[in-house]
């Protein structure tokens, strides 16, 4: 006997429709968000705040309000209801009646003679009243009648169709409405208002420490002079007082770093030294030339080594010329027999380290000189960047060799050598001293046919 193959439950198919319009949802939603903490702050505290006022508006206009509408419309039909009955019962003169309403009522009766009542006016878009009055006229008078709550602002008429003529009643807004409640929404206005006023001064005290926070950290990693004291609330002096320690451990690890470094250098180069007073009391012979060659090549990656480790981090940043530099790297150009060309736009006072920034454009430069005849240096400054692009007519990069050249020691073996005669370490010195500004430099085609080199950092 063969057994049936039990169904296969493919619930979470019926689920995945759902789950993806939730997800769609929800993305829409994020991407109208604010993305600042303020904003977010205070919309915290804005949206609970305008949900329970509304919510209390609401319940306060659906029960408050129109209970005590409808009671006040009750009792001035009920005085009107008591003066028909008076009429009817007594056959009071109208002098009188009208003299008893005014005194003891407070309404201004007219009797009309009979006719046709005034036709139906439109109903008004907030008609609390106008449906109170209504409802109370047919429940406790039952006649035909007519009502204008529209017409003046601060007094109500009302028509009744009698048997013999038309009462005409004129009554205060307020003995049939509620009118002081507009008081509640001023009071609840004034108080959100000042609450909000509140909210948001106390988040702007306790925002701006962390941006204070962020600026100091920023400033750091750019090598510039810091004057920050931790505020603010008891998380956020936490976080400051962690980063200036974590500051003084890094500026300790690079001091440590540096005398060792120098420590070498000057070891090094006593040896070096003594190794040219040698060769220098050496008969001249095309063995001791060679040697000459191979000291001055060593004294050159030796430098090179150095400048790569020490990264000039000990410089203090300062409002520099940028222009003036590259009219300096101009004449260098010059000097070595190229032709080059400078143009800038903006405002030329950018605040960086001048030795570091000057030897990254300089390396950019330098291995522009080695491959090309031509070199163009254009520099432009917004309120945002400083970007530098250093043009040549040479033969160029391959694109898929632009980010491997700027690792340290690499070398092309074809089409260019960015660093002949060197160590290989120009173009990663170049973007470590990019980076140190909070930039970076980038490598594509230039408009001379060659390669552009383009140094890129904020300001």
């Amino acid at each position: 006997m063969r057994r049936r193959k039990a169904p296969t439950l493919t619930f979470p198919v019926y689920f995945e429709r759902p789950r993806e319009m939730w997800r769609g949802f929800a993305r829409r939603i994020a991407g109208v968000m604010p993305k600042g903490l303020y904003a977010r702050a205070l919309l915290i505290v804005i949206a609970p705040m305008v949900v329970l006022q509304s919510v209390v508006a609401w319940f306060f206009m659906e029960r408050h309000w129109q209970l005590v509408t409808m009671r006040l419309s009750a009792a001035v039909v009920q005085d009107i209801g008591a003066l028909i009955e008076i009429r009817k019962a007594t056959a009071a003169d109208p002098e009188t009646l009208a003299r008893i309403a005014q005194e003891r009522m407070k309404l201004d009766i007219e009797f009309l003679p009979s006719g046709a009542l005034p036709p139906a006016l439109p109903k008004p878009f907030f008609s609390i009243i106008d449906q109170a009055l209504s409802n109370e006229l047919r429940r406790q008078i039952g006649r035909p009648y007519w009502v204008d709550t529209v017409g003046k602002s601060s007094l109500v008429e009302i028509r009744v169709a009698l048997e013999d003529s038309i009462l005409r009643v004129v009554a205060h807004r307020n003995a049939a409405y509620a009118s002081n409640s507009h008081i509640f929404f001023i009071w609840m206005v004034g108080t959100s208002l000042v609450l909000l006023g509140v909210a948001i001064a106390f988040m702007r005290n306790q925002i701006r420490p962390i941006l204070a926070l962020a600026g100091a950290a920023e400033d750091f990693g750019k090598g510039r002079d810091l004057d920050y004291a931790p505020r603010g609330a008891r998380e956020v002096r936490q976080a400051g007082y962690a980063f200036i320690e974590m500051k003084r451990r890094i500026e300790r690890a690079i001091e440590q770093r540096t005398a060792m470094l120098n420590g070498v250098s000057h070891d090094l180069r006593t040896v070096l030294t003594r190794f040219r007073l040698s060769l220098a009391l050496m008969d001249q012979s095309e063995e001791t030339e060679a040697l000459q060659k191979d000291v001055e090549e060593m004294q050159r990656m030796l430098e090179a080594y150095l400048s790569f480790a020490r990264g000039d981090a000990g410089e203090t940043a300062a409002p520099t010329d940028v222009y003036g530099l590259l009219e300096e790297l101009k004449f260098d150009v010059e000097r070595h027999g190229e032709q080059a060309d400078v143009s800038f736009s903006g405002e030329p006072l950018v605040t960086v380290r001048p030795d570091a920034f000057k030897r990254c454009l300089a390396n950019l430069v330098g291995n522009a000189m080695r491959h090309a005849r031509r070199i163009q240096i254009v520099g432009q400054r917004d309120a945002r960047f400083l970007i530098v692009h250093v043009d040549d007519d040479g033969p160029g990069i391959p694109p898929e060799q632009r980010e491997e050249v700027f690792k340290p020691f690499y070398r092309l073996d074809e089409a260019r050598n960015q660093d002949e005669g060197g160590s290989g370490l120009g173009l990663a010195i170049a973007r470590d001293i990019a980076r140190s500004h909070g930039g970076d430099v980038t490598l594509g085609d230039s408009p001379l046919g060659g390669l552009r080199a383009s140094v890129r950092i904020p300001v």
